[in-house]
């Protein structure tokens, strides 16, 4: 086992459990720029990375009481039926064996966007509560329903695709869906409980294409469960504006460089 794979999994896994973000976000962009994995390889890897991570880390916010599982469910309705279509689809694209040279490019892009939900976020909380109307009442808030199902089914392309978009945006999406109902601890929580699902299914479908490295899953895994612990346990304690300043920073650069390669 590579030290250095352990130790990436556990800076991550500390990040993915203190704010949700950073499974997908950050590894998939580790592996290709630090390690040399080949995108597809990344891809498929990291979606199981983020799958039993996040698997640990939402058990410890469903024991805390910080998901709302009838959220979780509705994004669920769209993500996996979208995952799997998105699978189907790759493979008949026979996934292992195309080139992946646009590959880098569109996690650059994902991860930049990334940046701006992370970023974003307070700012959209603070619009979206001041959009009520006199009988406090927020438009979002009427279509709740087919709109969380509508924005899983795009989280659930976009991660079965990238391996990106379950963390800062399927947060940023919860923010605008869901108000008044989810506080910061919940949106947390939840958008780690629904990425569980949702990682794992489109995990064992690049299992099946031949895109997961086992070896290195493991090296990774072994450092990024007790950092995911220990974060989701200090959730309360560190300043989230410090740590979505630093996360939207490194996921700038990151993004910046998968663009430019």
């Amino acid at each position: 086992m590579d030290i250095y794979h352990a130790i990436s999994g556990f800076l991550v896994g500390l990040l993915v459990g203190l704010t949700g973000v950073g499974g997908g976000s950050l590894m998939a962009p580790i592996l290709i720029l630090i390690f040399g994995v080949s995108p597809t390889t990344a891809v498929g890897t990291d979606l199981w990375f983020a799958g039993i991570t996040k698997t640990v880390g939402g058990a410890i916010h469903h024991a805390k009481q910080s998901a709302d599982l009838q959220v979780v469910w509705r994004l669920a309705m769209g993500s996996i039926p979208a995952a799997i279509v998105t699978l189907v689809v790759l493979n008949a694209l026979q996934w292992s064996q195309v080139k992946q040279g646009w590959l880098p490019f569109a996690l650059g892009l994902v991860l930049v966007a990334t940046a701006a939900a992370t970023i974003a976020r307070p700012a959209l909380h603070r619009w979206i509560l001041s959009r009520q109307d006199r009988g406090g009442s927020i438009a979002p808030v009427r279509w709740q329903v087919p709109l969380t199902v509508a924005a899983g089914a795009v989280l659930g392309a976009l991660v079965t695709l990238t391996s990106i978009g379950a963390g800062a945006l399927g947060a940023t999406l919860l923010v605008f869906l869901y108000p008044l109902r989810l506080s910061a601890k919940q949106i947390v929580g939840t958008d780690i409980v629904h990425a569980v699902p949702l990682t794992l299914v489109a995990g064992v479908g690049h299992l099946l294409i031949g895109s997961v490295d086992w070896k290195l899953l493991v090296g990774l895994l072994i450092g990024s469960i007790p950092g995911i612990i220990i974060g989701s346990l200090l959730v309360h304690k560190v300043s989230d504006r410090l740590v979505r300043i630093a996360l939207s920073l490194i996921l700038i650069f990151a993004g910046t460089r998968l663009i430019l390669l």
